[in-house]
């Protein structure tokens, strides 16, 4: 009688069981290395980057960047990193990439927004002093009331909108 754990078939399950198990520790990297919250609380696990939409603070796991260490520079370098403090993860270069185009996204919104609210300002500016110079100027000036009459300005009136145009002056002419 012949032991059935020495035989070929035998043989053959332990190198399939070993080429299976060899398969998945090199395929280890591979596997999800990203761990995310969406905006509606659910956490997310992949092997791709979290949408841009994503703010850096929900970004719970990244990958571990596997990097072979310099020949001398590396051991010469570790002393003074870890005297001056601990040390950042590395940081894989793809998020650093799409951090840095949305602060860049973010600053040219803010400057656009800026310059908008800079020509709006000049734009107040230039017709209030037009308007307090044709109130200075002492001709004779209409306005319309609620009924939509044209109605010609006193002197309380033509006050009052002279310094409408001075205030709106001080706060847009700079």
């Amino acid at each position: 009688m012949r032991n059935a754990s020495f035989g070929p078939r035998a043989l053959l399950a332990r190198s399939g069981l070993a080429l299976t198990l060899t398969a998945a520790l090199l395929a280890a990297p591979a596997w999800a290395q990203y761990k995310w919250k969406d905006s509606s609380g659910q956490t997310h696990i992949s092997d791709l980057p979290p949408p841009r939409d994503i703010p850096e603070k929900d970004v719970l796991q990244r990958p571990v960047v596997q990097r072979k260490p310099a020949a001398a520079a590396a051991p010469a370098a570790a002393p003074s990193a870890s005297a001056s403090g601990p040390t950042r993860p590395p940081v894989d270069p793809e998020i650093e990439a799409r951090r840095k185009r949305a602060d860049q996204d973010t600053a040219a919104k803010a400057k656009l927004e800026s310059d908008k609210l800079a020509a709006q300002r000049a734009e107040n500016c230039r017709r209030a002093r037009q308007q307090l110079a044709a109130l200075d100027s002492g001709q004779r000036m209409a306005q319309f009331n609620a009924q939509g009459e044209q109605v010609v300005m006193d002197d309380a009136a033509r006050a009052q909108a002279a310094a409408q145009a001075r205030q709106v002056m001080s706060s847009d002419c700079r």
